[in-house]
């Protein structure tokens, strides 16, 4: 069943995307974030109490800091929805995984200190193979998927949504570090939906409001919050009934197959056309992050769920 609910949340969000880049025609990124922040709000709010989960919290910064970093990465991945191909933005994002995997690789230099052995030879970071090929992996996928698929003018977008997955990676990892605080995750993503009100709301103010559609148009509005929240309810389950490393590994892996469905939303619905390097960047991207996900549960075995 938690393979199950897997699927079911990565189909939400990416159900979500396709929510988010038909709204884009009539508002801007700084408003989707405010309206989807107002409505997980009420969302959270109701889910935390009827989980019994209190919303006072002793970790106000560590929280401040995370949402500012989640809202600074949603607000580039609904650019990038905007002005990309569906299955390109969510795949950009989902490069969070190849992030974090170069975040230990640095981490690693860093903590390296340069001392010579018993034999006075000067010993090598001790670097993995593994990750630092899953790394290479990662960007030569998105190196073939952006030059087919992204023109001239789409450019800084293809810019943009590497982004969202660069600042996602630091957004997780300030969610693993409140984890280990003992904060429960209901609590974690209802501050983050509150960031995401306050943050959007001064976004909306700086660049104005647009004009409200007329018709049925502004509805897309209420499935790109109820989604977004429906998702990680669907993801936080998957995780909770993984009861072995095995099962919380193919938990995690199973969150690529949301580029799966944005794939096919992008060709069936929005009708973009992606090429044969297209697809093969694609898999080389999925593929590295699965292998990345695999590295990480190794160094941190009960992660916190990720979220998009």
């Amino acid at each position: 069943m938690q393979a199950l609910w897997m699927v079911l949340a990565a189909l939400i969000f990416a159900t979500m995307g396709v929510c988010v880049k038909i709204a884009s025609e009539w508002f801007n990124p700084a408003e989707l974030v405010f309206y989807r922040g107002l409505i997980g709000i009420v969302f959270l709010a109701l889910l935390a109490r009827s989980q019994g989960v209190s919303l006072r919290t002793q970790y106000p910064g560590m929280h401040a800091w995370r949402s500012f970093i989640g809202v600074v990465s949603l607000g580039a991945w609904f650019y990038a929805i905007a002005h990309l191909p569906l299955a390109t933005a969510m795949t950009l994002n989902y490069m969070s995984s190849v992030w974090i995997a170069v975040f230990l690789i640095g981490g690693t230099l860093l903590a390296w200190v340069p001392l010579p052995g018993r034999d006075g030879r000067v010993r090598r970071p001790p670097l993995q193979g593994a990750l630092m090929l899953t790394v290479v992996a990662g960007f030569a996928g998105v190196v073939m998927m952006l030059r087919p698929t992204i023109g001239d003018r789409q450019a800084f977008a293809g810019l943009v949504g590497l982004m969202s997955g660069l600042t996602a990676a630091f957004a997780y990892m300030q969610v693993v570090a409140l984890s280990k605080m003992g904060e429960p995750e209901s609590r974690t993503v209802f501050y983050f939906a509150v960031g995401s009100a306050v943050a959007g709301g001064m976004g909306t103010v700086a660049t104005g409001f647009s004009d409200w559609p007329g018709g049925l148009h502004a509805m897309w509005l209420l499935p790109v919050g109820v989604l977004a929240a429906l998702g990680q309810l669907c993801m936080t389950r998957a995780y909770s009934r993984a009861k072995t490393p095995g099962g919380t590994l193919l938990v995690a892996n199973l969150q690529y197959s949301g580029i799966v469905f944005a794939a096919i939303y992008s060709v069936a619905w929005f009708g973009d056309r992606i090429d044969g390097m297209g697809w093969g960047g694609m898999a080389m991207i999925v593929g590295s992050g699965i292998a990345a996900t695999i590295l990480r549960q190794r160094a941190v075995p009960r992660a916190p769920a990720e979220e998009h």
